[in-house]
């Protein structure tokens, strides 16, 4: 009796040991993704220290640290899913892991403008090649309903890391210095590498048969939408009818027309043709795209607003976007209850309402704005509603994608969260640069703040109906499956 009671506490303890086993593989991922997704949004309040301290000619060429990364990590999320499946998910996590801390020690190393942007394209590499590697690792790892806490904590963190991204940035940018903002990836990314070798299990190879990565696709996947930044940044200064401009926007559709014709040309397309065919996926991708520009454009907007309207420092600026760092966790955490019971549809209609009110709030800011009583409401709504928005579309999204389109999958969705972010920035600021026209002063920034919200809000309205129409209603079952209604 007392031997069969040894067995059962034996298993009992394996089984324990299993499981805190299993979960440090999720915070490690986590971990290195937090990072990834916080580099996103730290320099937006750093940009002007960076700007005198490396003499960067004018304010375009100082957009482009943000934009190269998220052009880079988005453009390049296909490829690196792509690649993960054929080499190795845990490989490539590794290696996307050792380039972007490389990369960043690089970045906050850098004296001239030149070097800091090739510093942050191989941040985006890294970015690009880390980020699916990881996700498919969880989507693969995970099932029932360790699958949707894994997923939700995941989304989770795409939701909170912009906004801590600010924060940490006003912080690191008035104690220590630009540079800094760089440098604390370097221990992190080290420390989660070290530990990664050890903790992360060695991931099954996709059999290749002779498959090849489709470097074309990958180069018009970066390419295009790099035109098409390129172009709204350029019109807000010198119009659409202007010759670079125009030149942008037909290279822009050129490149858009050749990764078409590569992708149904290639043998083994970045892209597989299947995954087309995933509603889930396509539909959950598409909500991703527009939520992460509104949110990115969100910070953009309000950064400058902060700074340049009620006058604050980076620090106090950085500060001021914590009641969103903790409304976006807090929607992170009751959107992955309310997933459940109510569905990924519900759940994410219900997050993009509470965006779009938000949104609408800081639209009709007065003339004598304060931060508690015009800011604060938004920040809180906006926060809620991207936290239910990114839990809910990041379940359904790879709710019905077979393991060996992982890889593929999570490039996919997360491509679309980078490359949202980089149209959204460029659309929103574009908006109010045309609004402020030549005019510099503090009531043309403001007239332009407002016109760009109203177009955020706008493009709100137009995710709700999208969603309420394409989006399919995932609802986690209890146990080991996942129901789709």
């Amino acid at each position: 009796m007392l031997h069969g009671s040894s067995q059962f506490s034996l298993a009992r303890a394996d089984a324990a040991q299993e499981g805190r086993q299993s979960w440090s593989i999720l915070i490690l991922l986590c971990i290195a993704q937090f990072m990834v997704l916080i580099d996103m949004t730290v320099v937006n309040i750093a940009l002007p220290s960076i700007g005198q301290a490396l003499r960067f000619p004018t304010a375009a060429a100082l957009q482009w640290i943000v934009a190269i990364y998220v052009l880079f990590s988005g453009g390049l999320q296909m490829l690196g899913g792509r690649t993960a499946d054929l080499v190795g998910r845990r490989r490539m996590f590794l290696v996307g892991l050792a380039i972007f801390t490389a990369a960043s020690l690089a970045s906050g190393l850098a004296t001239t403008p030149i070097f800091l942007i090739i510093s942050r394209a191989f941040q985006g590499v890294g970015a690009a090649v880390l980020t699916p590697s990881a996700l498919s690792i969880i989507t693969s790892a995970y099932a029932g309903r360790q699958r949707t806490t894994a997923l939700a904590a995941w989304g989770g963190l795409a939701a909170a890391g912009a906004a801590v991204g600010v924060l940490l940035g006003g912080i690191l940018t008035s104690w220590l210095g630009w540079a800094a903002i760089f440098f604390i990836n370097v221990p992190i990314g080290v420390a989660t590498l070290v530990l990664s070798l050890r903790a992360v299990p060695a991931t099954p190879r996709i059999p290749s048969g002779g498959q090849r990565l489709d470097l074309a696709g990958g180069f018009t996947a970066v390419a295009a939408p790099a035109a098409l930044v390129f172009a709204i940044s350029g019109a807000a200064a010198t119009g659409w009818v202007s010759l670079p401009v125009i030149v942008a926007l037909a290279a822009a559709a050129v490149l858009i027309v050749a990764f078409v014709l590569v992708e149904r040309g290639a043998r083994q397309p970045i892209i597989p043709p299947a995954i087309w065919e995933i509603r889930s996926l396509v539909s959950s991708s598409v909500i991703m795209l527009g939520a992460t520009a509104i949110m990115a454009g969100a910070f953009f907007l309000n950064s400058l607003y902060l700074q340049r309207v009620l006058g604050v420092s980076a620090l106090t600026a950085g500060l001021f976007f914590l009641p969103f760092a903790i409304s976006t966790a807090l929607g992170a955490l009751l959107g992955s209850r309310l997933v459940g019971h109510a569905g990924t549809k519900a759940t994410a209609i219900l997050g993009l309402v509470a965006v779009t009110a938000g949104l609408f709030l800081w639209a009709r800011i007065p003339p004598q704005p304060s931060y508690f009583g015009n800011l604060l409401p938004g920040f809180v709504l906006v926060g809620l509603g991207i936290g239910w928005v990114f839990v809910s579309v990041s379940v359904a999204a790879m709710s019905e994608v077979k393991p060996e389109m992982a890889g593929a999958a999570s490039g996919v969705m997360m491509s679309s969260h980078e490359l949202g972010a980089a149209l959204g920035v460029a659309v929103l600021s574009g908006i109010l640069t045309a609004r402020m026209g030549p005019e510099t002063t503090v009531a043309a920034l403001a007239s332009g703040y407002s016109a760009a919200m109203v177009a955020a809000a706008i493009l709100g309205a137009v995710m709700i109906i999208l969603a309420l129409f394409v989006l399919p209603s995932v609802r986690p079952a209890g146990g080991t499956r996942v129901g789709v209604h």
